[in-house]
């Protein structure tokens, strides 16, 4: 079986991996790159991925070193790697409409929404220009949490009746909407009552408990 190594900063996107591997059960090995002290962009994180980005999977096997990153990617190799866990269907119309959520996730949501408001500076050299580009980039997550609770409307879970790990990417970004001031409860009801199924999973919960963070 390989052997992991999940660089993982806490409250990151990383920690739908970090769900993931709990989920499964496999051993694996959590390791902390604390993005807000710069540890990502040590001289011995950029050897493991140069894109200073987490997460990051090693895949050890024999005497062989992989590492994969972007957590779509991962998600997809934990998934197929063990799919008796569910971790995503594996019926094809039901696996894309997974990568069909982690694509527009991890770009609209991630990088062309949550981004702005939390780092503007990345997006903007003009510091007086900063608030403009986080005013903008809250509408535009606002918006695209109104999505996601129209897409969650009368479901059990993001893909119809079935737990998988976009549940768990959710929450990401419901603790995201949280940390920038966002009413979650009170906007968004039904993404709210998903969520909370999420965090009644006992490897949720101890996801979460080690990498130290809040949700609400």
């Amino acid at each position: 079986m390989p052997q992991y190594r999940l660089y993982h900063s806490p409250g990151a996107c990383s920690l739908a991996a970090h769900i993931a591997f709990e989920e499964l059960g496999v051993a694996y090995a959590p390791i902390r790159v604390i993005i807000a002290e710069g540890q990502n962009q040590t001289t011995e994180y950029l050897a493991i991925n140069p894109r200073g980005r987490v997460p990051a999977l090693v895949i050890c096997e024999g005497n062989t070193e992989q590492v994969l990153t972007e957590l779509s990617a991962i998600l997809i190799y934990l998934a197929q790697t063990y799919p008796s866990a569910s971790l995503l269907p594996l019926d094809t119309l039901s696996f894309v409409r997974a990568v069909e959520w982690m694509s527009w996730l991890g770009s609209t949501m991630h990088a062309g929404g949550v981004r702005t408001v939390l780092r503007p500076d990345r997006f903007i050299s003009d510091s007086a220009a900063a608030e403009a580009v986080k005013t903008r980039g809250t509408e535009n997550v606002r918006i695209g949490f109104a999505d996601i609770e129209s897409r969650l409307h009368g479901h059990t879970w993001a893909l119809d009746d079935c737990y998988s790990i976009i549940d768990a990417y959710l929450l990401v970004f419901f603790r995201w909407g949280n940390r920038i001031g966002l009413p979650m409860r009170t906007d968004y009801p039904h993404y709210t009552r998903i969520m909370d199924a999420v965090r009644a999973r006992p490897a949720v919960q101890r996801a979460i408990a080690h990498e130290g963070i809040q949700i609400e």
